[in-house]
């Protein structure tokens, strides 16, 4: 029955009633179980902490990453109707939607630029994370997710980079499964697997594509349900605070309807509106047909893969490739174990000292790297001066004890020079690291041509 006029529902109206029990009527307790009794919705608690809706604090980048995986699976699956992946037919249908298929070459690019964005928005999401020091009790275990969270994104973009079958994926992807061969004892097995032969083909292709659709997707998803869910269990997100206010326990609460699902949404639609108009402006890059006997030069890596392929020129490639990026990971999974003061949550860089250090760390890592990168280039030559030692001990041990007792002896005298805390030693060092990775990449994609030369960009001829 209606319950205003008591007259009998419509049919219309008894379909929309076993859908929705609960009318909308905008007030308090209508919200409230409204955010309870939606799938979505009920992502969040029912009510959230005023302060937490600063936009300031957190960007919306969890939310803009969540946003990329709807559009990824959506243009995916588009994507998916035209697409055989073979290697005879793989390029042909990447050209068919850009001549024969209605849209076909803006979902491409909608796909594409999404999915390269996704990598930078996570990256950026783990930085806020760690920068307001939202990873500690009890949000360790969450920000481990994050880490492998942030891995399966880049290997969801790595996997589809190939798909497209031209040259620039062909080489791309040669370079970057070439690392997997210096994986110690089960490098080689490893890469045969992943190919699934000893070189890319056919079978790779199938590989690849068979983990792009579907493994890392099915993965991600559980991954993101464990995430939230933790986000929900560990208390939400921490309070942000300003560089002198005192430890905040309780904030005044508000609705999530329609405090946070309102600025969401329109938050979403403006990236969706940016991103739908530089996927209709820049088309996503589609070289000639791959040509296993004509490489370019030089064959580059996914521009997210260039800092480690730049590594490999400055160290033994089992140090450059694999020992120094693990020693990263594992780093970056045991910072909320060695950084446990609870007094700086929610503060940008920890205290105003933190953020005279971030900057001074910044400087000193891009400076150094850039120097080291020019010297090793001119004059630097480890393998001279250790003449008879194996390469991996002349090219590969030395430098790498170099680069730790380096590390160490920056946190030592960030801590007595600057009388730095422990936290704020170790944000020291992580910003130091991660300055000195990016411009890493940063020279690999601009600064490196013909023969992984290193010249500047104007000087570097297009080869492909």
């Amino acid at each position: 029955m209606n319950p205003s006029n008591n007259s009998p529902l419509s049919i219309w109206q008894r379909v929309w009633r076993s859908a929705v029990r609960e009318p909308f009527t905008g007030d308090r307790r209508s919200r409230l179980r409204l955010v309870m009794n939606n799938l979505v919705l009920h992502l969040h608690p029912s009510q959230v902490p005023a302060r937490t809706l600063r936009f300031t604090y957190s960007f919306g980048l969890g939310g803009l990453a969540g946003l990329l995986v709807v559009i990824l699976a959506a243009t995916g699956m588009l994507l998916e109707t035209a697409y055989t992946p073979s290697p005879d037919k793989a390029y042909t249908s990447i050209l068919a939607l850009s001549t024969r298929i209605w849209f076909g070459q803006f979902i491409r690019n909608l796909h594409h630029w999404s999915g390269n964005l996704m990598i930078i928005v996570v990256a950026l999401h783990l930085l806020r994370v760690f920068f307001t020091g939202a990873f500690r009790a009890p949000r360790e275990f969450n920000w481990l997710v994050g880490i492998a969270l942030l891995l399966l994104t880049v290997m969801a973009n790595f996997t589809g980079y190939l798909l497209p079958w031209d040259q620039l994926a062909y080489w791309a992807i040669t370079v970057g499964s070439s690392i997997i061969v210096y994986v110690p004892f089960i490098g080689n097995g490893l890469s045969n697997v992943l190919l699934g032969g000893p070189e890319i083909g056919a079978a790779t292709l199938l590989n690849f594509y068979a983990l792009h659709i579907s493994i890392i997707p099915m993965a991600m998803l559980a991954l993101m349900s464990l995430h939230f869910w933790r986000v929900r269990k560990d208390g939400g997100l921490s309070l942000p605070r300003g560089v002198d206010e005192p430890p905040v326990s309780k904030d005044e609460n508000v609705l999530t309807v329609a405090d946070l699902v309102r600025p969401e949404a329109v938050w979403a639609m403006v990236a969706l509106a940016t991103l739908v108009v530089w996927a209709a402006l820049v088309n996503a890059p589609l070289e000639a047909l791959a040509n296993p006997d004509a490489s370019p030069n030089p064959a580059k890596a996914a521009w997210y893969f260039m800092g480690i392929q730049e590594l490999l020129l400055h160290f033994h490639p089992l140090v450059g490739a694999i020992i120094i990026p693990t020693l990263g990971l594992l780093g970056l999974g045991a910072l909320p174990y060695m950084d446990s003061d609870m007094n700086s949550v929610g503060i940008y860089f920890r205290s105003r000292r933190g953020r005279w250090l971030a900057l001074f760390s910044a400087a000193t890592g891009v400076l150094l790297t850039a120097l080291y990168i020019v010297l090793d280039e001119y004059v630097i030559d480890f393998a001279g001066w250790f003449y008879g030692l194996p390469a991996l001990v002349s090219n590969g041990i030395l430098p790498l004890i170099l680069l730790i007792l380096g590390i160490i002896g920056y946190y030592e005298f960030v801590r007595r020079a600057f009388r730095a805390t422990k936290c704020e030693g170790v944000l020291s060092v992580f910003v130091l690291v991660l300055a000195g990775f990016i411009v890493l990449t940063l020279v690999g994609v601009f600064f490196r041509g013909a023969g992984m030369q290193l010249m500047f960009p104007w000087e570097i001829t297009p080869t492909h």
